[in-house]
């Protein structure tokens, strides 16, 4: 074989392998959605936005984070056998227990109803996330469905996240706590951008009023937090009927007002601009749990 082609041959291998990186390394938008009190309509919006951008042809996963009282499977209709904490047992791995949801949706189940979840050291919550080494990286969008409160898991996750979505609705508790979660990671860990979702509002004009009245609280008491409207959920009695099915509203009742608004949201979460290098990725992702609970254990 002449010295020239086997150049070619090394040059070949070279590029393939640059390939295999570049695939490995591909920026995954990684997303944390939560809210500052229970009731307001988290968890489904994750599930359903979920839904929208699998819909939109993008490969997604979405992780119930609610360490204690998780139910994104009872939204879907699903019945899984394992979930995350048979993960931080070690008996199975995360392959295992992940389900298939609706449009291709990934789903992770969490641990309902089992105290120990509610109640894992920094260290344990970092365990539970290196296992997201084991995921195919062919991913576009990690969803990670937090609980709701400012608890240590809750923050941690967030904090782990490049992207976090704060979903409000009409109630004084509900922009009173979420304004307390923004405060907190804006003051003690130096999060400065948010995406809010206003629920359950009657008009697309009530829910900008909303927005507007967390912004006034933010602007005058936080110097350096950016707000940003993702969009508004009406209030929608095909929204209670989906869950009645156990079904996404996207997929049940797709013209309906809160599955046209979950759309636009998608499309327009799907259009955000992908965060640099230094973060994004599933592995950024794992290590920054990691990171936060060794800092928290030494202290």
């Amino acid at each position: 074989m002449g010295l020239g082609r086997l150049q070619a041959m090394h040059k070949q291998l070279d590029q393939a392998a640059g390939i295999r990186q570049m695939k490995k390394i591909k920026p995954v938008r990684v997303i944390a959605v939560t809210s500052g009190k229970g009731g307001v309509g988290k968890t489904n919006l994750s599930v359903n936005i979920g839904i929208a951008l699998a819909q939109m042809g993008r490969r997604v996963a979405l992780l119930d984070a609610d360490m204690g009282l998780a139910n994104v499977d009872i939204l879907l209709g699903l019945y899984p056998k394992f979930n995350l904490s048979h993960v931080l047992a070690g008996e199975k791995t995360l392959d295992e227990i992940m389900l298939a949801g609706p449009s291709g949706l990934k789903v992770i189940p969490g641990a309902s109803g089992i105290q120990k979840m509610s109640e894992l050291s920094t260290i344990e919550q970092a365990a539970v996330i290196r296992a997201f080494s084991e995921i195919d990286k062919d991913l576009d969008v990690l969803i990670v469905d937090t609980a709701a409160g400012i608890s240590a898991s809750v923050v941690n996750f967030a904090r782990a996240c490049k992207e976090i979505i704060v979903v409000v609705c009409d109630e004084p508790t509900s922009l009173t706590d979420a304004y307390a979660f923004i405060k907190l990671l804006n003051r003690d860990y130096g999060l400065a951008s948010f995406h809010i979702i206003t629920n359950m509002v009657q008009t697309l004009q009530q829910g900008q009023a909303l927005f507007q009245k967390l912004i006034k609280v933010t602007d005058h008491y936080l110097d350096d937090v950016t707000l940003q409207f993702a969009g508004a959920v009406p209030y929608d009695e095909y929204l209670r009927k989906s869950v009645q099915k156990q079904t996404p509203v996207v997929s049940a009742f797709p013209r309906s007002k809160a599955a046209l608004a979950v759309t636009a949201i998608a499309a327009k979460i799907d259009n955000w601009p992908l965060k640099s290098q230094t973060g994004g990725y599933i592995e950024f992702f794992i290590e920054r749990m990691i990171q936060y609970g060794s800092h928290e254990d030494v202290a």
